[in-house]
């Protein structure tokens, strides 16, 4: 007897991440979910009010409103060293989709896609659900991926690898030399480098390199959504060379139409505006890391500092008893398995949340660990 759903959903389950998030009580401390508690910005919030009251509630530009286009091309120059025309930028519904036009207009069944493990969650499940097979690739003892680790697992099966950097979950900044190596392996081998650079803003030590500056096979995916604490409002977008985003346009014509109008006319405001209030919220993270981080240790948990993002994933005795007790305690926060089976002896907690609600949260963990 056949199954009435598709083999591509019964592979895959919900994201640990949101099973966290969506099980916690409303007075428990979450550092299970990557939401900076930032207000988005003033002048982009009035962007958006202003775009309502002029009626602006229709369909866009599948691939975005020609003025939002402009402004990224122009942050990708500005920001990240490369170049790409308005029109090989696509306006996404989030970071989530453009990682989904990514791999959907790549990965044919029974292709390989090298991941780090642990990685973002999102990746394995989309390479799954298009029927391609994931290759995890270890991470190194700075928990940062290797290009030698990359080029050793490479086949004639393999269609493309994703870099995160800075990394989720687990704060690493990939180097200088390594994203120009990445790029080199994706000419030398001809497959395509997918980087997902969400964090970029959130870096501590080092710095932030697009791969896409050395290579035109590179996809980059991006988002407002941790940049400027807009992550509701649903507003990422992917660039690329024409050849790649001319495949992707046809997957986000059929299955999203167009990202959010409002939305849009924020992001251009965003993109447009002032870079102060993104900087305040990087030096208020990096408060954060470094009480959490002194605080896990001084419990005896081992945990280096995060270059990046706003997560730290320190190692943990017996770490799925200490999930249990800690959510049943109102601490949430989330097994380093739900981002691969290296995670395990793992957990991560995010610090996008405020400093007493840290300390709070250290207290606890002191007390029932």
């Amino acid at each position: 007897m056949t199954t009435r759903f598709a083999q591509r959903v019964l592979n895959i389950d919900i994201s640990g991440i949101r099973k966290m998030f969506e099980a916690a009580g409303s007075n428990a401390i979450n550092l299970g979910l990557g939401q900076p508690d930032f207000d988005t910005p003033s002048h982009i919030r009035q962007a958006a009010i202003d775009a309502i009251n002029e009626g602006f509630t229709g369909y866009t530009y599948g691939s975005g409103i020609p003025d939002l286009r402009q402004a990224l091309s122009s942050k990708f120059k500005r920001e990240n060293n490369f170049s790409v025309t308005p029109d090989e930028v696509i306006v996404t519904s989030g970071a989530s989709e453009a990682l989904e036009l990514a791999i959907a207009s790549l990965v044919n069944p029974g292709d390989d896609v090298l991941i780090a493990n642990p990685g973002f969650v999102s990746y394995n499940a989309l390479v799954e659900i298009m029927g391609g097979k994931v290759a995890p690739v270890p991470l190194g003892d700075d928990l940062s991926l290797r290009p030698e680790d990359i080029v050793e697992r490479i086949t004639p099966r393999t269609k493309a690898f994703i870099v995160n950097s800075p990394a989720n979950p687990t704060g690493a900044v990939q180097s200088r030399s390594d994203m120009k190596a990445f790029a080199e392996i994706a000419d030398d081998h001809a497959i395509t480098l997918i980087s997902d650079e969400v964090y970029e803003h959130f870096i501590y030590e080092g710095e932030h390199v697009s791969p896409a500056q050395y290579s035109d096979n590179v996809i980059t995916v991006n988002a407002t959504s941790k940049t400027y604490s807009m992550t509701g409002w649903r507003l990422g977008y992917v660039a690329a060379k024409q050849e790649y985003t001319e495949q992707m346009i046809k997957v986000h014509q059929y299955v999203q139409a167009c990202a959010n109008s409002i939305a849009q006319k924020a992001a251009v405001a965003a993109l447009n505006g002032p870079i102060e209030p993104v900087i305040r919220m990087r030096d208020e993270f990096r408060q954060r890391r470094d009480l959490l981080v002194r605080g896990l240790n001084s419990l005896g948990m081992r945990c280096d500092f995060p270059k990046g993002a706003f997560y730290a994933f320190p190692e943990v005795d017996n770490y799925l008893e200490a999930v249990t007790k800690l959510i049943s305690n109102g601490v949430v926060v989330v097994p380093g398995t739900a981002f691969g089976s290296a995670g395990e002896g793992h957990i991560r907690l995010s610090y996008a949340t405020s400093q007493a609600d840290i300390k709070r949260a250290l207290e606890i963990m002191e007390n029932v660990l």
